[in-house]
């Protein structure tokens, strides 16, 4: 209601200034050609006939519908096109009063042209004077635009025609070398991208605004490496919808964020091409209430199925996602159960009664210096939490499962990627032989995001004043975003064959110090100055580098051609449940021979004293 008032407020604002350019024009054509109406009347006439046709034609050409802070280059046009039908209709009244003749028509028309066109750019040019005067306001921040295309011209746009905007933009950076010495908005485009180090210096530049939202991500990653080089703040528009929508604005822009650093643009799945399996069928999600798990709740909610039931262990994770989910789908038949997944009996009961035909086995302790320390635990939950509902998912007769595994699990030097090792073993193992069920395992690395991320860690120290602690300066990871993450656990589900281990193409991996270097300086504070980095060394368990594929496994292409299948590894089964038998014995009170067995099962585990 508000905004269709002022839509009118500013249709009669228009109306009124033309009738003022109308009655003006017609004076000072008069003066200016010094004809004389011979009767008072025919001028009345003429005013009247000239109102009615302004109103007539800037109505047809829609010009009393534009915003007053984007008039442009197509408004001019209209208004020229407008005032030639005006024009016309002068021509034609000079039949009818004597005293009309084509040089007062032509100044006439001439004259109205400016006084119209001033009154709807009068908001522009009063925004363009308030910023030249603004130029000497040290209050204002000093910004570069890196980007002279559609996205940096709105943002430019917008910074000098809006009140309240903090930004004073002095020069402007495109790689085009043809727009370079050019202007846009009366601000320069002073050189490349390789001169941003230079013209930040020179101007004295405090925040960087990069208005490139078409840019791939390693070509915006390049950027972001030379803003580095300086001392400012960067900030960026989000992405093409942006100009899409036509919020290429002030408001749109953001803070730097870990995952435009990756170097990479993150994994695209259709996923209303895959999730037909999904339809209509009764999905369980186990630690449905964490990072993964809640985003697998939100992504299968879109997609009809019969029920969805969250089993997680921690009642307000459990909660959140319920109501959530409640919230956005009411029609959703939906149950959340408190459960663990070490409850055998319990689980048996849940597949029972409720008959899953999906399965996402997402709970699982994961945090590596944790289950150093409790090494029982991780044998407990992770690796007989899985083997109970594998067997009820085999037992029960589901259609698919799907583990979520790690690339922690691949050669692990420490216990949770063991156990995670253990699970692959044996959802690979129950899966052979399944008559009913297709299990698969799907590996990714660390998600950005999820609960336990090294970011939000990061981004909590930078908050307190640091320091920033790293474990090593070399420490690389692969990293992936929770909604690849699901993409890829949902697209294993539609592939599912049995036995099968799905691996994204993560990229390259990235070093954890860069990391946590460039979130520092993209917060506008100086790393090593403002906010120490501290390497405090390895922790137990963990190494300095993941692999995604032990040497045996091999790998094969998915029709998504970023997805990849590990070659299963032949394994002795009966070696595998015997030993499995004797390290649940142990498990229960953390027997010292309880590494070892998991040291015997995946032989690429060194346990530590």
């Amino acid at each position: 209601m508000k905004n269709k008032y002022r839509k009118l407020k500013d249709i009669a604002l228009l109306v009124l200034l033309d009738a003022v350019a109308v009655t003006a024009s017609a004076f000072l054509s008069l003066v200016m050609t010094q004809i004389q109406f011979n009767l008072k009347v025919d001028f009345v006439y003429w005013l009247l006939i000239n109102l009615a046709a302004i109103f007539f034609f800037f109505g047809i050409f829609r010009l009393y519908s534009i915003v007053f802070t984007s008039v442009g280059l197509n408004d001019t046009l209209k208004t020229v096109g407008a005032t030639i039908c005006i024009y016309c209709v002068n021509i034609c009244c000079t039949f009818f009063f004597e005293t009309v003749n084509i040089k007062l028509a032509t100044v006439y028309c001439i004259v109205l042209f400016c006084l119209t066109l001033l009154a709807r750019y009068s908001q522009r040019l009063y925004y363009a004077v308030r910023f030249s005067i603004s130029k000497r306001n040290k209050h204002k921040v000093r910004a570069m635009i890196v980007g002279g295309g559609s996205a940096g011209t709105m943002l430019l746009r917008e910074i000098q025609t809006t009140d309240k905007i903090s930004y004073l933009p002095l020069c402007v950076i495109d790689d085009d070398e043809t727009k370079v010495g050019k202007r846009i908005y009366n601000i320069k485009i002073v050189g490349t991208t390789a001169d941003i180090v230079r013209y930040a210096e020179k101007y004295a530049i405090e925040e960087i605004l990069i208005a490139i939202p078409t840019a791939p991500k390693a070509e915006l990653k390049r950027i972001y490496d030379i803003c580095e080089q300086t001392n400012c703040k960067v900030k960026t528009l989000p992405g093409i919808y942006q100009i899409v929508s036509g919020e290429a604005s002030v408001s749109a822009l953001r803070e730097v964020q870990i995952t435009d650093l990756l170097g990479r643009d993150q994994v695209k799945v259709n996923l209303d091409e895959i999730m037909d399996y999904i339809e209509n069928q009764v999905v369980l999600i186990t630690g449905g209430g964490g990072s993964i798990g809640s985003e697998l709740c939100r992504q299968i909610a879109t997609h009809n199925p019969k029920r969805l039931i969250i089993l997680d262990i921690y009642e307000n994770n459990a909660y959140d996602i319920e109501q959530e989910l409640r919230r956005n789908h009411p029609d959703l038949n939906l149950l959340a159960l408190i459960a663990s997944v070490r409850d055998e009996s319990k689980i048996e009961d849940v597949f029972k009664k409720y008959k899953p035909d999906i399965v996402f086995n997402a709970a699982a302790h994961k945090h590596v210096p944790l289950m150093e320390t409790s090494p029982n635990e991780a044998v407990k939950n992770n690796v007989f939490g899985t083997l109970n509902v594998a067997r009820c998912a085999d037992k029960f007769k589901a259609k698919v499962f799907v583990q979520i595994s790690t690339d922690k699990a691949v050669n692990p030097t420490n216990v949770m990627g063991a156990t995670k090792r253990i699970c692959e073993m044996i959802i690979q193992t129950i899966g052979k032989h399944s008559k009913n069920t297709k299990f698969v395992a799907v590996r990714f690395g660390n998600v950005l995001g999820s609960n336990g991320s090294v970011i939000p860690l990061f981004e909590k120290q930078i908050k307190e004043g640091g320091p920033v602690t790293v474990t090593h300066k070399d420490i690389i990871r692969y990293f992936m975003t929770i909604p690849e993450a699901v993409s890829l656990v949902l697209q294993a589900g539609a592939y599912a064959q049995g036995g099968q281990i799905f691996v994204l193409d993560m990229g390259e991996p990235v070093k954890i110090y860069d990391l946590a270097y460039n979130l520092i300086k993209f917060s506008g504070l100086e790393p090593g100055v403002d906010i120490e980095i501290k390497c405090t060394g390895l922790r137990p368990g963990e190494k300095l580098y993941e692999e995604r594929l032990m040497d045996e496994e091999g790998m094969q292409k998915t029709p998504n051609g970023l997805i990849n299948i590990a070659n299963p590894i032949q394994l002795d089964e009966s070696f595998l449940w015997s030993t499995l038998e004797k390290l649940r014995v142990a498990a229960k009170d953390e027997t010292p021979d309880m590494k070892q067995l998991v040291a015997e099962l995946v032989t690429t585990y060194k346990p530590q004293n």
